[in-house]
């Protein structure tokens, strides 16, 4: 279904982004007479297309007409099935503790513990992020994974140029915080921030092995 989906996508695509003008163009002169002779018939010019040329830039463009309604209804059904079945398909991820929502953003972790780096990875791979709770809301979502695979856990932010001062990995500073006790007090030796069992972070070096958890 996705495979018909994305092929009635590019028709519609196809049939909407081409459009183009021609400038119409004078005939061919004809040859001059010999003395009193009259010279030879002009040959007429090719129509061009509708539009003509002002300056450097075409003043009018026809543009082709939008897909028949046919293919809009075509189209309308390949979305509406595609949406249901994505719908059935979260909803099942969802029941097997898979993935998690909270507001916009989708929670999901493949259960393994990897360095800062490869969890990274693992997620850009995805089309994703590592997580990064920006509210009280997400950082319970996130806690939620760490208690299932009862594993700490790396969130999506490291230290800036500056010692204590972290930023998410977009380059924001970070404006939702949930230390622990006394951190962080890495002082710029513990660049990356784990996720406690009990939802605290804690800054540490970014070449240990923590649970990967990425966002959506």
């Amino acid at each position: 279904m996705l495979s018909y989906s994305s092929y009635m996508l590019a028709a519609v695509t196809a049939l909407l982004v081409t459009c183009n003008a021609l400038p119409k163009y004078p005939g061919i002169p004809g040859l001059p007479g010999r003395d009193d002779l009259k010279g030879q018939t002009r040959l007429s010019g090719l129509k061009g297309a509708s539009g003509s040329l002002v300056g450097p830039s075409v003043k009018h463009l026809t543009c082709p007409q939008g897909p028949p309604n046919s293919l809009n209804i075509e189209l309308h059904k390949v979305l509406v099935n595609l949406k249901h079945r994505l719908s059935r398909l979260k909803g099942v991820l969802v029941l097997k503790g898979k993935i998690r929502e909270v507001g916009e953003k989708i929670l999901a972790s493949n259960g393994k513990k990897v360095d800062f780096a490869s969890a990274l990875a693992s997620c850009e791979d995805a089309r994703g992020t590592l997580a990064a709770p920006m509210n009280e809301e997400e950082n319970k979502a996130i806690l939620g994974i760490v208690k299932k695979y009862n594993r700490y856990a790396y969130l999506g932010m490291k230290e800036g140029e500056h010692s204590g001062q972290f930023k998410y990995l977009n380059g924001m500073p970070v404006n939702y915080t949930k230390w622990h006790q006394n951190e962080p007090n890495g002082k710029r030796t513990e660049k990356c921030v784990e996720m406690y069992t009990d939802g605290s972070w804690n800054d540490k070096k970014c070449n240990l092995r923590r649970l990967t958890i990425c966002e959506f």
